[in-house]
């Protein structure tokens, strides 16, 4: 016999446990349908295991989208102080890390823990090592043929996020039962994502050397650090404009933003100074950056035998430094999944599918992509609760 509930939510992440628990506390029969054994696994990983919630100063100009006007609305009804409260009522202690970022004070898992005790209180019902093995829809609503058994509801929300870090379990089958009901989906790619440099770039020996730059490529442009690694760079700037790059798209990176590196030599030159440039360079970057970077361009010489025109030179490697990436690490370090389910498909009000009622997609499976900073936990609660609202 099936188990007949109103919703089904597949996915126990950050979206589907609050779209759960938004229905359930409205009365709702919920049951929310996982194949991992353990939910919240992303969550649990997230901020380095101290889950960077949310974000003070969430906008729709934070996200990515084909449609950049779709998450506007899920947005204004659900905000950060609306999460931020259901914190503070569970006594979980927080911090503002910068540029308004939430963490906790402990760890990730009390935020885990926060989510199935309101699903408890709220009489949702959570089955995890369940295997979806098929979908049906018909008049009735959605029949579930799962290896927990058959489950029934009016309704189904598609919480099952993207395809970033398949060790934890993400799949792709938000998307393949997108297909199933003739769904568009943008095509996606790893988000927030280290890049990877060429072989021959020179730099696989500054890997660990980090440093405050400002990132620009594909329309996005972020002043945070850089770090390099041995297979390219990394850094809370690089995974930024990752979500903007494009392959086979240069990348253009300040290594001194708010200097001027022409002019600092210059003066150096004025005074009399006998040093040799990298000498002045490693005063305000990393020693082991000047001095690979002097390898690389070949531009280290006494500041006292260079031309105007050599200082700008090496003012300009350093100020607009141009670097195609080979590529990103892929799904394997994305923190998220840009492109998903394509918006103009659903309900930005609900986030039920304009073609199929009574199905709904919320969190990372939509063609909706935050920066990094809380931004992508903010459009899970808020989606989540959209569509909660709703089934």
């Amino acid at each position: 016999m099936a188990r007949i509930h109103d919703v089904i939510v597949l996915g126990g992440g950050a979206a589907g446990l609050f779209c759960a628990i938004t229905a359930a506390r409205r009365g709702r029969s919920v049951v929310v349908l996982d194949h991992a054994d353990k939910l919240g696994k992303k969550i649990l990983i997230s901020g380095g295991g101290r889950c960077n919630f949310t974000n003070r100063f969430v906008g729709p100009g934070n996200f990515l989208s084909s449609n950049p006007h779709f998450c506007r609305s899920a947005l204004a009804r659900f905000s950060p102080d609306d999460f931020i409260a259901l914190v503070e009522a569970h006594g979980i202690p927080y911090h503002e890390k910068k540029l308004g970022q939430l963490f906790c004070d402990g760890s990730a898992k009390e935020i885990v823990e926060m989510l199935l005790a309101e699903c408890a209180t709220s009489g949702a019902v959570i089955e995890t090592g369940c295997r979806i093995d098929r979908v049906e829809n018909a008049s009735a609503g959605f029949t579930l043929a799962t290896s927990s058994g058959e489950f029934t509801a009016s309704r189904l929300v598609v919480a099952t996020g993207g395809l970033s870090i398949p060790t934890i379990g993400a799949t792709d089958i938000g998307y393949r039962i997108a297909r199933q009901f003739s769904v568009a989906v943008v095509p996606t790619e790893p988000a927030l994502v280290p890049f990877t440099l060429p072989s021959a770039s020179g730099f696989a020996e500054l890997s660990g050397v980090a440093v405050d730059a400002e990132v620009r490529g594909g329309g996005g442009e972020f002043n945070e650090s850089i770090l390099f690694t041995h297979a390219g760079l990394s850094g809370p700037a690089i995974l930024q404009i990752s979500s903007y790059w494009r392959r086979d798209q240069p990348i253009t990176v300040d290594l001194l933003p708010g200097a001027d590196i022409a002019a600092m030599l210059g003066e150096a030159k004025r005074t009399g100074s006998k040093s040799l440039a990298s000498t002045h360079l490693a005063e305000r970057l990393p020693k082991r950056l000047v001095q690979r970077w002097s390898a690389v361009h070949g531009c280290d010489r006494p500041v006292a035998q260079l031309s105007t025109k050599e200082a700008a030179a090496i003012a300009d490697s350093f100020h607009r430094w141009t670097v195609v990436p080979s590529g990103t690490e892929g799904y394997r370090k994305a923190e998220v999944t840009r492109g998903g389910i394509d918006t103009t498909e659903l309900s930005s009000q609900t986030l039920e599918c304009r073609r199929v009622p009574g199905l709904h997609f919320i969190g990372e499976v939509v063609d909706v992509t935050g920066w990094l900073g809380g931004f992508n936990f903010q459009w899970a609660w808020a989606s989540g609760h959209a569509a909660g609202s709703a089934v």
